[in-house]
């Protein structure tokens, strides 16, 4: 073969396995796995997330399934996401009890300074890393207690964190339909006691596809709360088959909001890429300086030249982010930060942007607020919760499990108080 049909044959075989690892449905399992028997005799999880499921779209677009589970079991008028309101940082935070900075996660999309290297929730190679994950996911810290776990998608499920995936997992793809994911779980429910997963992690991510796409306020969006109000509702009809008494936690990693696409802020003139690394776009945008001398003068720049965005050194960020460079664990959070003021984004490489986002301050912008219901036996009935942070998710399902864990976290014991019998 001449050199030429080589590399076109190479080139062919890389997307070939890119293609596969977009359409892999197949269940993997790791095999040799038992529930202790001590484990056998827990409860059951099931944990939903609906990406981008805004804290008000169950009433705003009249959500009934979820609206009566909420109201049998426990809500909470909204639960407050770490920042940046994104989905990968928010998502393992939720299995983490961590924040962004201190999992490692602090964006879709960030460079690492030690690495010199960019993360991506795009790259599959780099999703499957373990390297990039810090904390102990609720799946890990499970099967090190010989309790199996099962995920029908989740942030890192994919990855070996400590070693250790789920016992029952899948690739991430979008192919699988709904009733196939559902019954999936049913037959994950119906294994003997031996073979039986107790937390299972459930991904929907519809309605932050059509809030992107169309805005929080279209039909469209509407659609896809309907229909994650229907999933939720067909699955805990087809879980019911099982005989077992399951507990629900159906939460959201952050909200939506309309932008202003007719004036995008462009790349600030003050910004040199002979030397900073840029890191990010739309609602943040890092600079990692090439040399620590760069950041004084720059930072100065950016200050007088600043409109519609704000200016932070990573050493002065205020303390509600938990985004400062005393918290960031994995030297990944840039020297100079510039967050947009809402609805400004930031548009550094002519993109087309979204009717919707997502990432700014939650206490700012209450429309990045998520959502948290909660029902089945573990929980009160007809309670309302206070407003809390996403990272109470981790010890509330540790509680009703009794997986105890030693690391420290940033959640607490508030929430699962509240909401337990």
């Amino acid at each position: 073969m001449d050199m030429k049909k080589y590399t076109v044959f190479l080139v062919s075989c890389f997307f070939a396995l890119g293609a596969f690892a977009q359409n892999d449905t197949t269940q993997k399992i790791v095999e040799g796995r038992k529930n202790s028997a001590e484990q056998q005799k827990k409860p059951y999880v099931i944990l939903i997330s609906a990406d981008g499921f805004r804290y008000d779209y169950a009433e705003k677009y009249k959500a009934t399934h979820l609206q009566q589970l909420a109201n049998e079991g426990v809500q909470s008028p909204y639960m407050v996401p770490s920042f940046p309101s994104v989905t990968f940082p928010n998502h393992y935070t939720l299995v983490t009890g961590l924040y962004p900075s201190h999992h490692g996660l602090v964006d879709n999309y960030f460079y690492d300074r030690n690495r010199k290297e960019f993360y991506s929730s795009g790259n599959k190679a780099k999703v499957a890393d373990p390297t990039w994950y810090g904390g102990t996911p609720l799946w890990v810290l499970a099967e090190q207690q010989h309790m199996l776990t099962a995920s029908f998608y989740w942030v890192a499920s994919e990855a070996p964190i400590k070693n250790t995936r789920p016992t029952y997992y899948y690739v991430y793809n979008e192919k699988i339909n709904i009733h196939n994911r559902i019954q999936t779980v049913v037959d994950w429910l119906k294994l003997p006691e031996e073979s039986r997963p107790h937390l299972i992690t459930f991904y929907l991510p519809q309605v932050d596809h059509a809030g992107h796409q169309y805005g929080p306020d279209a039909p469209e969006t509407e659609k896809e709360v309907h229909f994650v109000d229907s999933a939720v509702y067909e699955l805990t009809k087809a879980v019911k088959t099982t005989g077992l008494d399951v507990n629900y936690v159906f939460v959201s990693d952050h909200g939506m909001t309309k932008i202003d696409r007719e004036h995008p802020i462009g790349k600030p003139d003050a910004v040199d890429t002979s030397k900073f690394i840029v890191s990010g776009d739309g609602v943040m945008v890092q600079l990692f300086a090439k040399d620590p001398k760069f950041i004084k003068d720059t930072y100065d720049q950016l200050k007088k030249e600043a409109k519609d965005y704000q200016v932070f050194l990573s050493t002065e960020m205020p303390e509600k982010y938990n985004y400062s460079k005393a918290d960031d664990r994995y030297n990944r959070i840039g020297d100079i930060i510039l967050i947009p003021n809402w609805p400004n984004v930031f548009n550094l490489n002519g993109r087309k942007l979204n009717v919707g986002t997502h990432g700014f301050d939650p206490i700012v912008v209450k429309e990045m607020m998520a959502t948290f219901y909660a029902w089945g036996p573990a929980f009160k009935q007809h309670t309302q919760v206070s407003p809390f942070k996403n990272v109470d998710i981790y010890p509330l399902i540790t509680t009703i499990l009794n997986l105890p864990y030693t690391e420290k976290i940033d959640g607490t014991t508030k929430l699962a108080q509240q909401a337990l019998k």
